[in-house]
């Protein structure tokens, strides 16, 4: 925004489109030249050809006694000629805070007496309002953070935008517990990340199946999606609802391997899986390959291959045969859950 004021960033006439640049990133050409007018008082006219940008930024004026020659303007009086519309802006924007502040202290204050207005549940619409409020309860965050973070790996760009998010929190002595898919423990993103946050209190444990994304803060303010597109999502203040969470949370946690320990990979004496029991769940819940792998953090690839491997296991000449077996085997009765899959096999 500064950067286009005081003269622009982009020349105003078609010799200087060679070499476009702020005045605040002065080309070396037309540094060199403005250091030599300002040692010698003037530098000729047609010095400047490559270096346009002294004229545009009037850093150099006409000599009224020889128009072939320029004269160099004072850096003072040129920063000068710079810092006043940025000066003048500054001055502006506090004029609105202010104005703003006024405006809406007589509504903070029904606001603040009324108990009506504890806004227990709040719906945010677009990812700008979400992060919005997100950056503001981590600010206000100053004792515990915990996360479910459903998924494999995630992208450098959102890896990065979390280690700038809760570095603070680190800082402040913020504990920070998250889940994550066993799947993770194969990303090497993932895995740098965990090693850069773990100065501080954190914790990074593991299961197999995890339930939709969860931030709480300081066990008062809660956030979860509300669209498969995670560009709605609810901020929630509810005592009741946000205590509801927190224990959905650490039942999960017991029974999650935390990140530094090494997952166990056992199979029952009748060859199937853990996670392939998972599967086998989803498969009678009437769940596609693709919501399958996506609730157990793997590409839907791998998921097909374990569902051959528990057709193999089973005996199953077809899809619609392989839910009857299932059913049939009680496979999933042995595990004693119906969407709970076991935390130490993946």
């Amino acid at each position: 925004m500064f950067r286009t004021l005081g003269g622009g960033d982009l020349p105003r006439n078609d010799t200087n489109q060679t070499h476009p640049h702020p005045v605040t990133s002065m080309c070396d050409e037309g540094a060199r030249l403005y250091a030599v007018a300002l040692s010698t008082g003037r530098v000729a006219r047609a010095e400047i050809e490559h270096a346009p940008c002294l004229l545009e930024f009037a850093l150099l004026q006409p000599d009224p006694d020889d128009v072939n020659q320029l004269r160099a303007v004072p850096p003072s009086v040129a920063l000068a000629q710079r810092l006043h519309p940025l000066e003048r802006e500054i001055q502006d924007r506090r004029r609105v805070a202010v104005d703003l502040t006024d405006a809406f202290e007589p509504f903070l204050t029904i606001s603040a007496q009324s108990p009506a207005n504890t806004h227990a549940i709040t719906v945010l619409e677009g990812l700008e309002q979400i992060n919005a409020a997100l950056d503001l309860a981590t600010a206000e965050c100053h004792t515990e953070m915990l996360t479910v973070q459903p998924g494999g790996g995630r992208s450098s760009f959102v890896l990065t935008e979390a280690l700038e998010r809760d570095a603070p929190l680190i800082d402040r002595g913020v504990s920070i517990r998250t889940l994550y898919q066993h799947t993770a423990r194969h990303s090497q993103g993932i895995l740098a990340y965990v090693d850069r946050i773990s100065t501080g209190k954190v914790e990074v444990r593991t299961l197999e199946e995890l339930i939709e994304r969860l931030i709480v803060f300081d066990r008062t303010v809660a956030f979860i999606p509300a669209s498969d597109d995670r560009r709605v999502a609810l901020e929630l203040r509810h005592p009741g609802l946000v205590a509801y969470l927190i224990k959905v949370f650490e039942q999960l946690w017991r029974r999650a391997v935390p990140l530094r320990e090494e997952v166990t990979y056992t199979h029952k004496p009748d060859g199937i899986s853990g996670v392939q029991r998972s599967i086998a769940q989803l498969l009678i819940e009437g769940h596609v390959d693709e919501a399958i792998a996506r609730r157990l953090g793997m590409n839907v690839r791998t998921c097909r291959a374990h569902i051959a491997k528990l057709a193999t296991a089973l005996g199953s000449g077809s899809r619609a045969q392989l839910g009857f077996l299932i059913a049939e085997s009680g496979i999933l009765k042995e595990t004693g859950r119906l969407a709970a899959p076991h935390a130490d096999e993946a």
